[in-house]
């Protein structure tokens, strides 16, 4: 009778132990957000990402209320540049996989050139999807009605393009367009046709105030700046717009950067990036 005790009570501490291990791999995203002390978070976000990450910051008060994020908004390029030469960062959020590939050691030594290990490669994710589109200031005085027509007037030379850097990726994105119509960028630039840009708010900017005749902008600054949007590039122009999303080795709070993280894919968080015209990735 004592050995059969002696077995029913070690098989319910068992139990216990392992209910308590489950219960508590389900509670970890939730602790990890609401730790009880108060906790800074640096996120490096492309400026693209600025209304709706700002929106989120409220929201996400509720879930964590003891948790603090300030933001770095900027282009993809100097957010990575920034990261590299040691900026403090728990998050970054690229426009492109680029400047992420750049600072992860995981990804193709063709790219991360450097070697530069920031990356904690097994809390990447692709986040969001977004698209390019050919937008005009207000009253479109020069009819451009598509990207076709865009074309048509670079050739001509009697228009005025605002495009990113080449270091920005929407400039990269708007270099492929370009690429894809057999237009000469540098060509262009000499001859007055085209105007650049740090980060996309300066192209939409740009546009916005009409000082140029269209500009390559990202679909979410354009519904945020109210801008008129006549086209749209496929992928077979530009490729994929992806934002991919990570936590990095230097940050000083992980487990709260990831619970962060993790609440960037939830319902509540991606319902204020489609409110703009982001998506998730399909």
């Amino acid at each position: 009778m004592k050995k059969l005790l002696a077995g029913l009570l070690a098989a319910c501490m068992a139990a216990s132990l392992t209910a308590c291990s489950s219960g508590s791999k389900e509670a970890d995203a939730s602790a990890n957000a609401d730790s009880g002390e108060p906790t800074e978070l640096v996120v490096f976000a492309a400026a693209s990402l600025t209304e709706t990450l700002e929106q989120i910051a409220e929201d996400y008060k509720t879930v964590a209320p003891d948790v603090t994020l300030t933001f770095n908004f900027d282009s993809s390029g100097t957010l990575k540049t920034q990261i590299q030469e040691g900026a403090d960062c728990d998050v970054f959020i690229s426009a492109a996989q680029k400047q992420m590939d750049q600072l992860d050691a995981a990804a193709d030594a063709s790219v991360n050139t450097e070697g530069l290990d920031f990356v904690q490669s097994d809390s990447r994710l692709d986040l969001l999807e977004n698209k390019v589109t050919l937008a005009v200031p207000k009253g479109n005085p020069k009819g451009i009605e598509s990207f076709d027509s865009l074309a048509q007037h670079l050739q001509a030379g009697d228009i005025l393009l605002a495009m990113g850097n080449s270091d920005v990726p929407v400039g990269q994105y708007t270099q492929k367009i370009l690429t894809h119509y057999g237009l000469d960028e540098a060509a262009l630039a000499a001859a007055g046709c085209i105007t650049y840009g740090t980060n996309v708010k300066e192209v939409t900017t740009q546009v916005r105030e009409g000082s140029v005749d269209a500009g390559i902008i990202y679909a979410t600054d354009a519904f945020s700046d109210g801008l008129t949007v006549v086209d749209e590039a496929t992928a077979d122009m530009c490729g994929q717009v992806i934002y991919p999303a990570a936590v990095l080795k230097t940050s000083a709070h992980p487990e709260a950067a990831q619970a962060f993280l993790d609440y960037l894919s939830t319902d509540e968080a991606m319902a204020v990036f489609e409110s703009v015209g982001f998506s998730p990735v399909s």
